[in-house]
This record gives C-alpha cells, sequence and structure tokens, in this order.
C-alpha cells in the first residue's frame, strides 16, 4: 500500500499513462505577518513540516492550526523521473486557497487567485528527465480585510452558527506529468447529444502544426463504437462527432449510469501518436417541458440532499478516495438520488464517483464572503473575481454527466426598491457567463432569496418553516408548496420573505433548502434545549424521539411529493458539520436515525412522475 496520500489520479475524466503524485511531505512555514518574501523564505528551508494535500486547519496536515494565517509557504524539490523524455512538464495544483504564487528554482513562473479551482503551471521545454526542481508556493488567505469566496468558512476565529472551521493553502493534490513540447491535448469538452445519438468531443489543444491530426474512439465493453480523424491545424478546438449505434446505445441514468469510453490522439504527419488520454462519457440529457424539468426526456422527481463536503479530520479534504464514494453510497442508502454541492467547488474525484454511481449533482461557487465591506452590497465588489472563478468551475466540470444544473450564486441579498443594484448586475452576468459557457444545463440565478434574473431556467426557494409549535408551521410549511404555481418566495418561514424578488413565472420550481431539523438524539434525550446550546446548532423544535423526528420528516417531504408541480426538493443536510447538527449522519458519518425508514419516506412515488410511470430511470 502506497503511503502517499490521495495518491489516485486527480483529474479521471482526462487522464495520462504517465504521472507523478507529489502529495506528502512538505517543508512549511506560517507567515503571520506576510513579509515572507522579504526575510528570505524563498530561498532558505521552511521551519516545519505537512502533509500534502491536508489544509494545516486539519489533523491530517500534521498542523492543526486553526487560527488565523496570512500567509503560507511550501517547499519542496522533486526530480523529474528518467523516462520523461518529452522535455515539457505541466505542474498541477487541483486547489490552493486562495492567492497563490508559485516560484519554480527561484524564478517566479505563476500566479492564481480562487480557492476552489485547479491551476497548472507550463514548464515550457528545456525541463529534461532527471532535473531537478525546487517548487515554492506561497498562499495569501486573509478574509478578515477583503472580499473573497469563501462558501461556508468563518470570518471570525471561532465557528459560528452554519460557518466553519477555515481551509488555508493546499487542499487538493498536487502533481505533474510531461506532455510533448512542440503541442498537447488540453481537456476535451463532451457533449451528449441523445436526438443524434452521438458523443460531440471539442478538444482543445495547445498548438496547430502543419499536417497533424486528431483521432479518437468511442467504445463500450463490447469494443470501437465510433472512430473519427479530422485536421488538428486549422482549428483550435477541433471537433468531431462520435455517432452510437443504436442497438449499442445506452442512456445515463440514475438506474443505469452507462459511461463509454473515450480514447483520444494526437497525430503528427508520420501518423504517430505524439500525445494521448483517456476519457468517458454519458449519453444523457436535461430539458425544460413548461414547469417541468426532464432527465431523457422523462420527469424523474429529484430527491436532494444538501452536502457541504466537510470532514472532521481533513475539513475540506476527504481523507481519503474511498470517503467521497461512501458519501455518496451514504446518500443513496437514505434515499437521496442527488446533492445541491453547497457551498464549494467538490473535489473532482467526487463527481467521477457521481458519474458511476448515477448520482444527481447541482454544482455550485463557494460564493458567500464578500459582504460586510462598506457600503457596495453584497458580492459584487468582487464581481470580477467571482466571474473568473466561476468560469475555470465550469471549465473544469462541464463534461460530468452527474452534473445537471448550475447555481453561480446562494441566499443574495438585494436591496428591496425601484433601483437597479450592483448586485443585479453581477447576478445577471453570472447568469449570462455560465449560459455561454454550457447551453446544455438549466441555470439558476440564485438559490433562495432575491431571484433577478427574468430568464432563469429554474425558480426555488429555502424554506426553514418549523419553528416553535410544528404543527402550526407544518399548516403554513403546507400552504406555501401545496400549489406552486402563485406565490411569494419564502425564507425561513413567512414572515422573511423578500419582495426583492422578481415574481414566480411558472417555471420549473423546487424547494432547494428545507428542515434541517436539529437532532442529536443522545444530547436530546439528556437535555431537550441541547441543540440550542453554545456547542450544537440546527433549525427549528427539537425532537424528543426518532419517531418524533421521522414523523417531522415525513410530514415535510410529503408535502413536496404530493406536489405535481415540484420536480424536486433538497433537504439539509446530510451530515453534521462541526457545531451545526441537522444532518441525517453525524459528522463521522453514524447514521441518526433507521436509513431504511428515511429511505420509504422518499422513495414513494412522486406526483410529478405519475404521467410517465418512469419513477427508476
Amino acid at each position: 500500500m502506497s503511503i502517499i496520500p490521495r495518491c489516485e489520479y486527480p483529474r479521471p475524466q482526462f487522464c495520462r499513462e504517465k504521472w507523478l503524485c507529489l502529495n506528502g511531505c512538505w517543508e512549511f512555514e506560517i507567515d503571520f505577518g506576510d513579509s515572507g518574501l522579504e526575510r528570505g523564505l524563498l530561498t532558505r528551508p521552511l521551519n516545519a513540516k505537512i502533509t500534502v494535500p491536508f489544509c494545516p486547519e486539519s489533523k491530517l496536515s500534521g498542523i492543526g492550526n486553526t487560527d488565523f494565517m496570512p500567509a503560507v509557504w511550501y517547499r519542496r524539490t522533486v526530480t523529474v523521473p528518467a523516462d520523461w523524455k518529452t522535455g515539457r512538464v505541466l505542474l498541477h495544483f487541483q486547489a490552493v486557497d486562495y492567492d497563490a504564487t508559485v516560484w519554480i528554482n527561484g524564478r517566479e513562473v505563476y500566479r492564481h487567485r480562487g480557492g476552489f479551482t485547479p491551476f497548472t503551471v507550463d514548464l515550457r521545454s528545456g525541463v529534461e528527465a532527471g532535473t531537478e526542481l525546487i517548487i515554492v508556493l506561497r498562499a495569501r488567505d486573509d478574509a478578515r480585510f477583503s472580499p473573497q469566496p469563501l462558501g461556508k468558512q468563518s470570518r471570525e476565529y471561532a465557528n459560528q452558527a452554519c460557518l466553519y472551521t477555515r481551509t488555508t493553502g493546499v487542499w487538493q493534490t498536487v502533481w505533474m506529468e510531461p506532455v510533448p513540447a512542440e503541442s498537447y491535448l488540453h481537456r476535451p469538452r463532451l457533449t451528449p447529444d441523445v436526438a443524434a445519438g452521438l458523443i460531440r468531443l471539442v478538444q482543445p489543444i495547445s498548438r496547430n502544426c502543419p499536417g497533424w491530426k486528431l483521432r479518437a474512439v468511442l467504445a463500450d465493453a463490447g469494443g470501437a463504437l465510433a472512430t473519427a480523424i479530422t485536421r488538428a491545424d486549422l482549428d483550435l478546438s477541433p471537433t468531431v462527432d462520435l455517432p452510437i449505434p443504436a442497438d449499442r446505445r445506452r442512456l445515463w441514468s440514475i438506474a443505469d449510469p452507462h459511461l463509454y469510453d473515450l480514447t483520444i490522439e494526437l497525430l503528427n504527419p508520420q501518423n504517430e501518436v505524439v500525445d494521448t488520454a483517456r476519457s468517458y462519457a454519458g449519453l444523457r440529457s436535461v430539458s425544460l417541458d413548461g414547469h417541468r424539468l426532464l432527465l431523457n426526456g422523462k420527469p424523474i422527481f429529484q430527491r436532494l440532499v444538501l452536502d457541504q463536503g466537510y470532514y472532521p479530520d481533513g475539513i475540506l479534504t476527504a481523507p481519503t478516495d474511498a470517503a467521497l464514494k461512501a458519501d455518496i453510497a451514504l446518500s443513496q442508502a437514505a434515499g437521496f438520488n442527488g446533492a445541491r454541492l453547497h457551498q464549494k467547488v467538490f473535489e473532482e474525484r467526487f463527481l467521477y464517483h457521481a458519474d458511476q454511481m448515477g448520482y444527481l449533482c447541482w454544482g455550485e461557487f463557494a460564493d458567500w464572503g464578500a459582504a460586510g465591506f462598506g457600503p457596495a452590497q453584497d458580492h459584487h465588489r468582487h464581481s470580477i473575481t467571482y466571474a473568473g472563478q466561476w468560469l475555470e468551475a465550469l471549465q473544469r466540470d462541464y463534461s460530468h454527466p452527474s452534473i445537471i444544473g448550475w447555481c453561480p450564486l446562494n441566499e443574495t441579498h438585494q436591496p428591496i426598491g425601484d433601483r437597479i443594484s450592483g448586485l443585479d448586475d453581477v447576478t445577471r452576468a453570472l447568469f449570462l457567463a455560465t449560459r455561454a459557457m454550457d447551453p446544455t444545463r438549466p441555470v439558476l440565478d440564485t438559490s433562495g432569496y432575491s431571484h433577478r434574473v427574468y430568464e432563469a431556467d429554474v425558480y426555488d426557494s429555502h424554506d426553514y418553516g418549523d419553528n416553535a409549535d410544528f404543527w402550526k408551521s407544518f399548516a403554513g410549511f403546507k400552504l406555501r408548496h401545496q400549489a406552486a404555481a402563485t406565490f411569494t418566495p419564502f425564507v425561513n418561514g413567512a414572515t422573511d420573505a423578500r419582495p426583492a424578488s422578481i415574481a414566480y413565472r411558472s417555471q420549473p420550481y423546487f424547494v432547494s433548502e428545507f428542515g434541517g431539523i436539529g437532532f442529536n438524539l443522545k444530547e436530546v434525550t439528556q437535555d431537550k434545549t441541547a441543540v440550542e446550546s453554545a456547542s450544537a446548532w440546527g433549525y427549528g423544535q427539537i425532537p424528543a424521539t426518532e419517531a418524533e423526528f421521522l414523523k417531522r420528516f415525513a410530514a415535510l417531504c410529503d408535502v413536496l411529493l404530493d406536489n405535481p408541480r415540484m420536480f424536486g426538493y433538497c433537504y439539509t443536510q446530510l451530515t453534521d458539520v462541526f457545531q451545526e447538527q441537522n444532518g441525517i449522519f453525524t459528522f463521522d458519518r453514524r447514521p441518526k436515525v433507521a436509513l431504511e425508514k428515511i429511505r420509504d419516506i422518499q422513495e414513494r412515488m412522486a406526483a410529478f412522475e405519475v404521467d410517465s410511470g418512469a419513477r427508476s430511470t
């Protein structure tokens, strides 16, 4: 067994044979004054060790410092493997929070801003086998004094309510791979076309070379299905269609998450393979029909759960690849068929497992963190940064069939009035950017609160209406969501409406956050106020027993399952996260209630699905 942590291939939808994982022990130093460059940290050994890819706040990193760290430094010496003969090396950082600068052998080679998306340093020609590289990384990350996308990371010293321990510096895999010096393949863009029965490949390349060609082979377990060859010297992104014979077409679905294998090759004029990569694709469609959102042309009720992707020992980083897969399995065991990947751009390995397991995902940006910095309201002071980082996430994840919708913003607060705000401009810009990057999936302008884009493909609300008197508030919840034809978008109950939202226009609609029932049976049976204590937090009146919890869960789900105009829901949440104790599972992934009972409540056919009878498709 390897002793290198998280040593699985980090980019599973675009794989080359040769690569080198750089996770493991790095030199490390906290730079409390952000003065390390002046103090010579670039050129001297650092004073501590850290285990990459785990952030220094985490136990798994070996550091475990949860105080503010305005800047941190990493250093490692790497030798280019002897069998890398191509003379060009790509150095990849899958995620560094937040503002990264990279030096190689003392020379600055790259800067990147954004804590949730990958970046690649092209070391150019002349990096021969056996070359020694001294890699130094500085990561600046002090969200107390400037707006930046944080997701659920706390800007205060301690965790509070639904804000959690911060992540600083490297928190995903660092790795290298060799590529041809003259021209090489970039990440492919794969679009399924169910109507035509084909996969469309758009293949960016680094440089056009006269006489070079692109070859792609689509295959399944029975062998090759389609082969396409086109010129690679005319366009920076050659395009080919790969038709699938009718008798071998299998749609990717929840019940049958079938994936086709894809081999992509770059050929020189002598028909020699210069660069090659493996990928995969799923043939599936997402479409809209009035108030219905359809998967492969059929209404499938989306029984989603809010997944925030935190771990007790790794914070934002899963301790193992198996833990990512296990979280999906836990969700499915409880009867959910998908998730809102909430306030985090998840590790790509998670999407790989979702693709394989038939798990529906809504991709979301970690946009929280820009409010409270002066009179400019909320996110728009940092709108350019937001747009760039969100587009990087879309570019990374476009080809994953498990993603069925996008949401760039969450719970935005437009000021109430008759003037267009800066946040309106940001919301519309991110919506249009998402549409331009991906016209194949529905886009939600913002989840919950202030919808401001008239052309938004879907509409949602967040409703945690479950306060004090359960039956009274449940009656209100039922009234608000029994028709979904005309309503005010509610947030945390009827008293918190946001009239700044534009009116609902009969788009496909879902309650994308509800429930959040604070429940920790061990604490509750001893003290029924424990979940509302300083050490724990959740929504609503605290159930004293498992039976009471299940009764409430069923009552809320039934309202939404019985609504023929509701295409889905998203229950808050999959696991507890630190002090927020409203998960189906504890933070260490132990079920709080019998999973078969949670599953039975959800698995009956929803009114939305009755017309087609296609519950399992």
